[in-house]
């Protein structure tokens, strides 16, 4: 192959490969200026996230080198210039990538699996691990957003009883908003990496145990109207101990979808989102991920692995959702 044609083929691959790399922890949360008391939280859900750009992506990146370098042979054997041939091999990145990296990971443990028994085994034992880091991310993102919504209350209860002027609180709260919203930014990207790993996940599960992933998304069910019932604590997650971020009244209107456990996710009119106990609303709660799973042995085992990290990769997803309200809502304003 001629120089010139290896060059531009080289560097479309080399910036496929460095596409999907991830930038310093400092780039990533900021330098600590001394003054963030949840700064430790940060660290650990930034440290969380490294997990999630490993193992299971390699043949997206395979793939995507291999169709880099076919796009640009087959646009140098029509004759085409410098300029075309870069254009295909770019081209044939995108769609390597697509071919390689959706589905590479089932395919990788179909060739490694000696019969299904061992590939369910495989899969099984991967979704356990990654499970397992989920918890972890979630665990890490609840401890940080509990402590951001539990300083805002210190602020707001500080300024009420005269122990800190409006001004100063404002300024606080301010502060506090801006590291909530590059809180959620960092798991926004978390959320990025676990969603792509997720759908190699849902490939093999459907392969697997097929229905699993519609059977858990008719599950949740979408988002109804409904009039309160009583008054409840609006809170950050579903979780008892969780910090408050609201008050749902009697009579009120809202939008209400189960959620885990037996709570409820609620909007109301006002834009604040979050949980009350499903009783609250009239609606009965999710209960645990893996309940009705059907199947016994190891079918059933693999089911509710498949289950748990449907609902854990969906939860973290809905926590950062609504997070982001948070930080864009009411959630640090003074009057909140």
């Amino acid at each position: 192959m001629r120089a010139s044609l290896r060059r531009p083929i080289a560097s479309v691959t080399a910036a496929v490969m460095l596409a999907g790399c991830v930038s310093t922890q400092a780039g990533r949360i900021g330098a600590d200026d001394g003054r963030d008391a949840c700064r430790a939280y940060v660290v650990q859900l930034d440290s969380t996230g490294d997990f999630y750009g490993e193992d299971i992506l390699r043949g997206a990146a395979i793939g995507a080198g291999t169709g880099a370098l076919a796009g640009g042979i087959i646009a140098a054997a029509t004759g085409r210039r410098g300029s075309d041939i870069l254009a295909g091999a770019a081209i044939g990145a995108l769609a390597g990538g697509i071919v390689g990296g959706v589905g590479g990971y089932l395919a990788a443990r179909q060739r490694q699996a000696q019969d299904q028994g061992a590939l369910v085994q495989a899969v099984g034992g991967d979704l356990a691990n990654e499970n397992r880091q989920l918890a972890a991310t979630q665990l890490a993102f609840n401890q940080l957003v509990d402590c951001r919504v539990n300083t805002a209350n210190r602020i707001r209860s500080d300024v009420r009883a005269g122990r800190m002027s409006r001004d100063q609180g404002m300024a606080l709260m301010s502060y506090q908003r801006d590291l909530m919203r590059r809180d959620v930014a960092l798991a926004r990207q978390i959320n990025e990496k676990i969603g792509t790993r997720g759908a190699e996940f849902d490939t093999a599960i459907e392969n697997i145990a097929p229905g699993t992933k519609g059977a858990m998304t008719a599950r949740a069910g979408r988002p109804q109207p409904v009039t309160t019932r009583v008054s409840a604590p609006i809170r950050i997650r579903p979780d008892a101990g969780a910090p408050q971020i609201g008050q749902l009244g009697p009579n009120e209107q809202v939008t209400v979808r189960p959620a885990e456990g037996s709570f409820a996710l609620v909007e109301t009119s006002s834009g604040v989102r979050g949980y009350v106990p499903a009783n609250a609303v009239g609606v009965r709660g999710l209960g645990s991920p893996t309940a009705n799973v059907g199947g016994r042995g190891q079918e059933g085992e693999f089911r509710q692995l498949a289950a748990t990290n449907i609902a854990r990769r969906d939860n973290f997803a809905e926590s950062v959702q609504t997070a982001d309200r948070l930080a864009e809502g009411q959630g640090f304003e003074l009057a909140g």
